[in-house]
């Protein structure tokens, strides 16, 4: 297998723009959030990202060279790999934000650097998470049904991308579905565009001609002029971080943060594994973990990891170097400062309809590569991810409305009721928002197991569902005053549901009797 194909420029422009929309999510957050300066945002934070995107981006890709010689193959694809939505928020309000409130209420001289230490050991604590994990994590995929794995992914993908960039696509219908159309003609019409140009390569073009032509691009004020900012290792910060107060602070954020990672990591590879490419667990996990803490090492406060979309990538034509191109190219732009100046000619708008097309082939994907009579356990699997989609899209609602910002009310239980009066349960909603990956796992492989009738083990997911419950790490929540967090508590009411769940398998070997004519 040739390094670099003519679908690696179509995964280079999706891959990519994916890392970029992060890199300009948590530069926003950093600037106004936090109110970091630019020497620390430039000086250190992209640098560092830009290094844990090289480290993992480059072994992927040479991994994906390594599986097509071992296998004789030219169709293997690379995992892709970047940063995390889910821990760049978490750790911006969860770690950082209260870091840097409780620095200047302390008096502090340098609060923003309390609290960049802070998401330091964050970031180093989930690396050092993963690579523990690696040696069980095997035994876990193992374990674990793929109709459970591949439904979380899905619901994750169709909440958070697809949805996400269709809603996007139809509030600038000129640009999103004039490029969405592109995107569906050339990969699920399985064409090819004259003179051989890459899909992606078209839609991105269209798109950014039209967002320039309708006045949707540029926006904001013109960037300022590029200027080099080389990676340097920041051990006397992170080891001011690594404290005993931060680590009792925020340990109720890290370990879930970071257990999080691994099983999403997990679950990335059994859908790489279905569509034809077996990676190592160890080895792949092993590497997500060392880019997390390379990214702290150099001043990064955001954990890097695998991503979804590895059947989306594969599908438009993308090998190996996809992934080293992504790697290189964004970290160019941020050891250069022109991650604003590409941002600015390129707006988000002229990729969206790839993205989109991402999170429509992960769905696709956990009903095509699970046995077709588990395809209800697929579904009850999806279902959490809408449901966390959900509560966010109604606490987005809440902040518009002036609840949970300045000069407004706070989250409190009252909402509970307010909701109630449209017959809507909020409350289930944060709950299930709370650990949603295990949430979702566990309830797909109850269902499995009971579809092969094996009730014992689907008691046993249930207990586990029952002790992930008492810990807090699933449904646990409490009211902060912008937001529902997770609360490291036992959660009794869900714990006793769950227990009851078990029961109700465990005593089914005798309470029932197999009948298959009510279903055929």
């Amino acid at each position: 297998m040739r390094l670099f194909v003519r679908g690696d420029v179509d995964g280079l422009f999706g891959l990519a723009l994916d890392n970029l929309i992060m890199l300009l999510v948590l530069s926003g957050l950093c600037r106004y959030v936090l109110g970091f300066p630019d020497e620390l945002l430039l000086g250190h934070i992209l640098p560092g990202a830009a290094v844990s995107l090289l480290v993992g981006n480059l072994y992927y890709s040479w991994q994906a060279l390594r599986l097509a010689r071992t296998e004789g193959r030219d169709d293997v694809c690379a995992l892709p790999y970047g940063l995390n939505a889910v821990t760049v928020f978490a750790f911006v309000f969860l770690v950082m934000l209260p870091a840097k409130l409780a620095a200047q209420a302390a008096g502090a001289a340098d609060p923003a650097r309390v609290a960049w230490q802070a998401g330091l050991l964050a970031c180093f604590s989930c690396g050092v998470i993963e690579v523990l994990a690696c040696f069980v994590a095997d035994w876990m995929r193992r374990a674990t049904p793929r109709a459970a794995l591949l439904s979380t992914l899905a619901g994750l993908a169709l909440a958070f991308i697809a949805l996400g960039f269709l809603f996007r696509a139809y509030a600038h219908p000129v640009v999103g579905l004039s490029t969405l159309a592109v995107v569906l003609l050339g990969y699920f019409g399985r064409v090819r565009f004259r003179g051989g140009l890459p899909v992606g390569l078209v839609a991105v073009a269209l798109g950014t001609a039209l967002a320039w032509g309708t006045g949707l691009a540029p926006t904001g004020a013109a960037p300022p002029m590029p200027a080099l900012h080389l990676p340097l290792p920041v051990l006397a910060d992170l080891l001011a971080g690594i404290r005993g107060d931060f680590l009792l602070t925020y340990f109720a954020v890290i370990v879930p943060m970071g257990l999080i990672i691994v099983v999403g990591s997990m679950q990335n590879l059994e859908s790489a594994e279905a569509a034809g490419d077996r990676y190592d667990t160890r080895s792949s996990l092993a590497v997500n973990g060392i880019g997390s803490i390379a990214a702290a090492v150099f001043g990064s406060c955001f954990p890097t990891t695998l991503y979804i979309g590895h059947p989306g990538w594969k599908a438009m034509g993308a090998r190996a170097g996809y992934s080293a191109l992504s790697g290189i190219v964004v970290a160019l732009l941020c050891l250069t400062g022109t991650l604003s100046v590409f941002t600015y000619l390129v707006p988000v708008e002229a990729g969206m309809a790839i993205l989109l097309w991402i999170g429509i082939v992960m769905t696709s994907q956990a009903f095509q590569a699970t046995p077709r009579h588990h395809a209800p356990a697929v579904v009850i699997g999806i279902l959490p991810g809408l449901a966390t989609w959900g509560a966010m899209m109604a606490k987005s609602g809440l902040h518009a409305a002036g609840v949970g910002t300045a000069g407004g009310l706070a989250f409190s239980p009252d909402l509970i009721g307010k909701f109630l009066q449209s017959d809507v349960y909020i409350g289930g909603a944060f709950a299930l928002e709370q650990g949603v990956v295990f949430t979702a796992m566990i309830l797909a492989a109850t269902t499995v197991a009971v579809i092969e009738r094996q009730f014992l083990r689907a008691a046993l997911w249930c207990l586990i569902a029952a002790a992930l419950s008492v810990t807090g790490l699933m449904h646990g929540y409490r009211y902060g005053f912008a937001d529902t967090e997770l609360a490291l508590q036992p959660g009794w009411n869900w714990v006793i549901g769950y227990a009851l769940m078990a029961a109700v398998f465990g005593s089914a070997r005798w309470l029932t009797r197999p009948d298959d004519s009510a279903h055929t």
